[in-house]
């Protein structure tokens, strides 16, 4: 970014750059463990990712606070002001990922047996690309990112795939055994969770793309998700 005149405005949206990074950063460790706590059964790393959300939620409430102080001091324009503006947007899709990273972390308590080997790996995949779309999600925020940026856009619909599959897979856990249908909706709403954060990365990238060029993508956005209208047959 260009040095200002004012230099306590550059200071300003530093510190807003400097708080985003640092929840972007949080927001990973979260759901890593999350992902982790949920696949071994690991309740105590559960209650901690549960414990850490306060910690992000705290600091959205922060930089939304100051990013609307320094557009009141300041009155900023055209680029200055969708500096301010996205890094108002970008903290709220990590708040949301955070959360979402918690109500996996939650489902650990609600599961009491091991899962099924192919159910597990497929949620670890699943798990691995949602977790490589924010890592470079925010890298390319960091960096001013574009390319990055719309790379992550179009891959959203790869793990939109992927939970169409786990999602009809587990439907047929249920189907095949009525003892498996408590299992298998927590594991459903855990994957649901992952799919979710595929979608707030992809809010996170489009406003990438809005601060560098100043407009919205003209492409309609890239979804797989067809679990809303699948139907399924009992034999």
């Amino acid at each position: 970014m260009p040095d200002h005149i004012v230099k306590a405005y550059d200071n300003e949206i530093t510190t807003l750059t400097t708080m985003l990074a640092s929840m972007g950063g949080i927001v990973e460790e979260q759901l890593d463990n999350a992902i982790t706590a949920l696949s071994r059964r690991d309740v105590v790393l559960a209650d901690q990712v549960i414990a850490r959300d306060d910690q992000l939620d705290d600091l959205e409430r922060e930089i939304e606070e100051r990013a609307i102080l320094t557009i009141a001091k300041r009155q900023p324009m055209a680029q200055d002001l969708r500096e301010i503006m996205v890094a108002i947007r970008v903290s709220s899709d990590i708040e949301r990922i955070g959360d979402l990273a918690k109500n996996t972390a939650k489902r650990t308590h609600a599961i009491s047996e091991p899962l099924p080997r192919r159910l597990s790996a497929g949620l670890a995949r699943m798990g691995t690309m949602a977790q490589g779309q924010l890592k470079n999600v925010l890298d390319a925020y960091a960096r001013r990112d574009d390319a990055e940026a719309m790379a992550v856009w179009r891959s959203d619909e790869d793990l939109d795939a992927l939970y169409n599959s786990i999602f009809r897979e587990l439907l047929t856990y249920m189907m095949e055994d009525p003892r498996n249908i408590s299992l298998c909706t927590h594991l459903l709403f855990g994957a649901k969770n992952l799919e979710r954060i595929g979608d707030h990365t992809t809010n996170i990238a489009e406003n990438i793309h809005y601060l560098i060029h100043g407009k919205t993508i003209s492409e309609s956005r890239p979804k797989k998700d067809v679990t809303a209208m699948m139907t399924t047959e009992v034999k």
